[in-house]
């Protein structure tokens, strides 16, 4: 397994990746803040490979110099081999290179889910970000 920058032909791969994992309605949403962010900042968008098919990817982004982890989805048929964990480590190094004052995870009700893997990471629920205020991904 490989975790890279995300590159413009990954486009179709992680879109169907993501309908694949996702709910209708966090595609929707999700959809949204990714194109966003490779607008503002391509670099906060990871995907894993193994044997050069898309296996999971991480969408992040930087507001306020906080680092948040924002959406993380891993195709079912690779969940709970390392993937994500290899996808936030791979994210959590690029925010610690733009030195950002704070990593936080984005809470919804999209997230719920996962947040135990960021537990076990040693992410605790003050590093949490449940909000009213949305980041600037998803606001525009």
């Amino acid at each position: 397994m490989h975790v890279r920058s995300f590159q413009l032909s990954d486009y179709r791969p992680v879109t169907q990746l993501l309908e694949t994992v996702l709910s209708e309605e966090c595609y929707e949403q999700t959809m949204e803040a990714f194109a966003r962010q490779l607008s503002w900042d391509s670099e906060l968008v990871l995907v894993a490979l193994a044997k050069d098919e898309i296996v999971g990817m991480i969408i992040g982004t930087i507001d306020d110099n906080k680092g948040y982890y924002y959406r993380v989805a891993v195709h079912p048929g690779y969940q709970r081999q390392g993937i994500g964990k290899a996808l936030i480590r791979s994210l959590k190094q690029r925010f610690e290179q733009r030195k950002v004052s704070k990593i936080m995870i984005t809470a919804d009700e999209h997230n719920e889910p996962i947040l135990s893997l960021y537990e076990s990471l040693g992410y605790a629920a003050n590093d949490f970000f449940r909000s009213f205020q949305k980041l600037s991904i998803v606001a525009g």
